[in-house]
């Protein structure tokens, strides 16, 4: 940049005199060219200050730069978000949420409250004195009960549902063998339920204890003969189809029986089933009983 030392002519707006042009004379800076660019320097100065030169950015330009646009935010994470502001409800504290128990396999436990119902019988003279299925000697006089499948030693509540007496017996027998009826009581135990005048009484039956009646081995009785050969006849025509068979010897008081009894089947359950079966395809009335191996065959009942 050259500065010429002849006269230089600056125009400024004064606040006073507005249209009077004011000229500075710098021919006396012409030797000193370092000062008349100082000089020009404060000038430019002083008219960027006053009237706002073109220099400046517009106020359009002077505003601040936006961010970018975010992108869509997913809609799984603004449902998210959403549900971190909600205010939880809050959890009553007398039902704190329990923390979670170990899984373990339960180990096979006896049927709480096993009990079924059905007509109950009673028996006394002729079988008293007589060996019972257990192999004990029959006493009318104790509370003991008849079951066809219930474990010997189990002990029942045996409660009379026509009038609400109850007793407890202990099972030491097999029977009875009559397919309306679930249980012989003892003439003690016919007293304590007030059934002995009405011979037969609906009753519910409790086992009691830690006994699992279900399990053990079970067979099903087709039927009962005077006449041994009767027996062996229908065993012959059930062979072929069925195994084992059975024929036991029951030594009663009116004489000698002949029980044919069919299958060896493990579990109560599993042996009702095949006595279905048999009921549907031979016509029998079956009755399904446990087998007590080791034991007299037959006994009182």
């Amino acid at each position: 940049m050259k500065i010429s030392p002849e006269t230089v002519s600056v125009t400024w707006h004064s606040p006073k005199r507005a249209s009077q042009p004011q000229l500075v004379q710098l021919s006396h800076f012409s030797h000193k060219p370092r000062l008349v660019l100082c000089a020009l320097c404060f000038l430019c100065v002083l008219c960027v200050n006053s009237s706002g030169c073109a220099s400046r950015k517009p106020i359009a330009d002077r505003r601040p730069t936006l961010p970018a646009q975010p992108s869509e935010t997913p809609a799984e994470t603004a449902d998210g978000a959403k549900r971190s502001t909600d205010i939880p409800e809050p959890s009553p504290a007398s039902s704190p949420t329990p923390s979670p128990k170990r899984s373990k396999t339960a180990p096979a436990s006896v049927p709480s409250g096993y009990a079924e119902e059905g007509n109950a019988s009673w028996y006394g003279v002729p079988f008293h004195g007589r060996h019972a299925s257990n192999g004990e000697i029959y006493d009318m006089y104790k509370l003991t009960a008849a079951h066809r499948t219930l474990p010997f030693e189990t002990m029942v509540r045996v409660t009379n549902l026509s009038n609400g007496k109850s007793t407890v017996v202990r099972i030491t027998d097999r029977g009875p063998f009559v397919d309306n009826r679930i249980i012989d009581l003892s003439l003690a135990a016919a007293r304590e339920v007030d059934s002995i005048d009405a011979g037969v009484v609906p009753v519910r039956v409790e086992v009691l204890g830690g006994v699992d009646p279900t399990v053990g081995s079970f067979t099903v009785q087709v039927g009962a003969f005077r006449d041994r050969g009767n027996a062996e006849r229908l065993r012959d025509r059930l062979s072929s189809s069925y195994s084992p068979i059975f024929i036991q010897q029951y030594d009663s008081p009116d004489g000698v029986f002949y029980r044919v009894r069919v299958g060896r089947i493990s579990g109560e359950d599993a042996a009702h089933q095949f006595g279905e079966q048999l009921r549907d395809r031979q016509g029998f009335t079956p009755l399904v009983t446990r087998l007590d191996e080791g034991l007299p065959a037959g006994g009182n009942r």
